[in-house]
């Protein structure tokens, strides 16, 4: 057995990379050197460059009149590093070095975000003022980059987020609809947004919402023939048909998203679509009495946050390349859970498979042995939104029927944000502890398990008691990882009290080393051979 105890710091660059970067900026031209140390910061690539600078330079360090040698480097560096930059930093850049002032015209992928426009501290809910000046802005950039041909470079792939608010997709979509017309624009992810929140938005919003993407889609039509990823918020189809647009239209499109969508009413949605590219299907609070995927033949992930349905709310039929399945709802009252083997029934290729059930009821069935066959190639399954007093020994069942699953992961739901009111069980019941048999099944085959890791970490008997039954039954288990819970800002903004403060020690996170032995000599107690690599993270 090992023990360690870790702080993980990810970083998008190593050590080396950010004295590299640095070194160069150093030599900038006065205000450009800042402006891209700032940015940088703000996106994790750097430490703080005070520090970086004195450890790197022995506490000296050069001023702004040496050698610009950022600017001597060849182009494809100095995009690589405009790439990591919003619209507006790698438009700046040319202002400030006559270096790069073509470069920003050379990138071949454009990120061209509404929501970088919008004025800084933004209203909550962003007001239509707030909107139209946003899209006034975003309106130059777009006909500043694209309205000229760019026969040097092309864009390889175009990320546009706008509000089609007011006249301005009467001057966007025909400039759009040129670059992809003249090849200046190879791919195109779209994504048309509303910031209406779900319960603030009625039907007649959704329907009116409807019409105006249905009108930009009408007008450009060469707009759908290039679409890769498209994005839609608050639109019902009802008027609409979704299938001839997204299916025979779209003949291009490999990534779906639809956020607070529905087809009228609660109507179920079937999908037919041999021909479709599709790879990626998300689901985002749509009201649908339910989703069948009967012919998706290159979808190869599929998630669906929070449905309405009381029942069962997917089912697939002809998903050959279907490897991830994530699936994210708090159970209410009106939901009667489902079996999953039902839902998995007609799958032959999912690997990893997370089920998140946002603190409340666990809405999946207990089952065992009908869940073989489609787990049979199940590598990695995700537990999430398990509410802290739950038992946990049901878990054991899941990895009975998936003896092949080499990452097991899970966390643990406590937050003082949502308070267990009069208000809170009239939508969502009683937390019920799941009532699985698990003395009734097991597998005769050997686990293959490799990795456990816990998020939400506390020694309380039901998660210890869990860590000790797959430590036994696991013979190929090599790492457990076990982790604090991560910050909520909603905890945060109501003021909630740190866990170690609220809390008694057997629900806290163990901190200190002492801490951490006494949890350790816990789990491997009466254990002398076990050999697993137990590490407390951050």
């Amino acid at each position: 057995m090992i023990f360690e105890s870790r702080l993980d710091t990810p970083s998008s660059f190593g050590t080396g990379a950010e004295h590299w970067i640095l070194e160069r900026i150093t030599f900038c031209p006065r205000g450009l050197g800042s402006l891209l140390t700032n940015k940088l910061e703000h996106l994790g690539v750097l430490k703080s460059p005070d520090k970086l600078f004195m450890e790197q330079n022995k506490g000296y360090v050069h001023n702004s009149d040496d050698e610009d040698r950022l600017s001597m480097l060849i182009d494809d560096i100095l995009l690589f590093i405009l790439g990591r930059f919003d619209i507006t930093t790698a438009a700046r850049t040319s202002v400030l070095s006559t270096r790069w002032k073509h470069l920003p015209w050379l990138l071949r992928e454009l990120t061209i975000d509404v929501k970088r426009f919008l004025s800084v501290p933004s209203s909550n809910p962003i007001e239509l003022e707030h909107m139209d000046e946003a899209m006034a802005s975003l309106t130059k950039a777009i006909t500043s980059f694209l309205a000229t041909f760019r026969s040097e470079a092309t864009i390889r792939r175009l990320q546009l987020k706008l509000y089609l608010v007011n006249s301005y997709s009467d001057v966007i979509g025909p400039i759009v609809s040129q670059a992809i017309d003249t090849g200046s624009v190879e791919d195109l992810d779209l994504a048309i947004v509303d910031e209406k929140e779900p319960d603030d938005c009625s039907d007649e919003d959704m329907i009116q919402q409807a019409r105006t993407v249905d009108s930009f889609f009408s007008a450009y039509p060469n707009v759908l023939h290039c679409l890769t990823k498209l994005s839609l918020y608050n639109v019902c189809f009802a008027e609409w048909d979704l299938h001839h647009i997204l299916f025979d239209c779209c003949k291009q499109l490999q990534h779906l998203s639809l956020f607070k969508c529905d087809a009228g009413g609660l109507s179920a949605w079937e999908i037919q679509a041999p021909d479709s590219k599709l790879r990626v299907l998300e689901h985002n609070f749509c009201c649908l009495g339910k989703l069948g995927v009967l012919c998706l033949p290159k979808l190869e992930r599929l998630c669906w946050d929070t449905w309405i349905t009381p029942k069962r709310p997917l089912s697939f039929d002809v998903v050959p390349s279907l490897k991830e399945l994530n699936l994210v709802c708090g159970a209410t009252i009106d939901h009667h859970g489902f079996m999953l083997s039902e839902v998995l029934r007609d799958t032959t290729a999912i690997h990893s498979l997370t089920l998140n059930f946002q603190g409340e009821r666990i809405w999946i069935k207990p089952e065992g042995k009908q869940l073989w066959t489609s787990f049979n190639k199940l590598r990695k399954l995700s537990l999430h939104g398990i509410f802290v007093e739950f038992d946990l020994s049901w878990m054991i069942v899941l990895l009975e029927a998936a003896p092949s699953i080499e990452m097991f992961d899970i966390e643990i739901w406590e937050h003082p944000c949502i308070v267990d009111t009069e208000g809170r069980r009239q939508t969502f019941g009683e937390r019920t502890n799941p009532s699985w048999k698990v003395a009734e099944f097991k597998s005769c085959k050997e686990w293959l398990l490799k990795e456990f890791q816990i998020t939400g970490f506390s020694p309380m008997e039901q998660q210890m008691t869990l860590i000790r039954a797959v430590m036994q039954r696991a013979s190929n288990l090599r790492t457990i990882v076990l982790n604090d819970y991560q910050p909520c800002n909603y905890c945060e903004e109501i003021g909630a009290l740190p866990r170690c403060e609220r809390l008694p020690p057997e629900r806290v996170f163990p901190k200190g080393e002492g801490e951490q032995e006494t949890t350790l000599e816990q789990l491997v107690r009466d254990m002398p051979d076990c050999n697993v690599h137990i590490i407390f993270g951050n």
